[in-house]
């Protein structure tokens, strides 16, 4: 059986999702994508991680990866008779993750700059794309109920791209480059080493 991978059902502006059909440029829409583009973007820094080196790192991507199919899943849900598929369980196993590798990179007290290794970078780029895909969610759950847990999810999984970005630098012996006029702006506590 063919399948084909344009249906000309978009062609006047709408797309379906679960429960009905919307603008293309919908909130929604715009929150799921953008999910959708963060997720690209750890596809391709997974592709610069495949050394032994980064075994564990490329794993937990590989199940974020599942988990932001997730995310984006429960908000195209728009009617309640559609059980949501993102947990407080992956919340809670990011935030586990976050301060483990917190102890593993060296301290760190001021701002940096995206980059060092290509795989720290590609990982940075993510990073950013997933703080404005919680941007998009909280602009949704302003107009409509959400499942929470995809804000919360989205939230720590940027920490948590923060936190690798600068593990994959240390395990190649790359020095972070501090932000030259920034102040100390971390604390000693590890779990509020974060990068807005």
């Amino acid at each position: 059986m063919k399948m084909n991978l344009y249906t000309r059902t978009g062609d006047s502006g709408k797309t379906s999702i679960i429960g009905g059909r919307v603008d293309k440029d919908h909130l929604r829409v715009e929150a799921y994508g953008t999910i959708d583009e963060a997720n690209s973007f750890i596809g391709q820094a997974m592709t610069l991680l495949t050394d032994s080196t980064f075994k564990d790192i490329y794993h937990e991507l590989e199940k974020i990866q599942h988990e932001l199919f997730d995310c984006g899943g429960d908000l195209a849900v728009v009617k309640e008779k559609y059980p949501y598929k993102a947990t407080s369980e992956i919340v809670d196993f990011l935030e586990s993750r976050i301060d483990h590798y917190v102890k593993e990179a060296p301290p760190l007290e001021k701002f940096i700059l995206p980059g060092g290794s290509s795989a720290a970078a590609a990982v940075h780029i993510a990073r950013t794309v997933t703080r404005r895909a919680e941007r998009c969610a909280v602009s949704l759950q302003k107009e409509m109920e959400i499942n929470h847990n995809v804000l919360k999810y989205l939230n720590r999984l940027s920490d948590y791209l923060f936190a690798i970005a600068r593990v994959i630098n240390h395990r190649l012996a790359i020095k972070d480059v501090e932000y030259e006029r920034s102040a100390l702006v971390f604390k000693t506590n590890p779990k509020t080493e974060k990068q807005e």
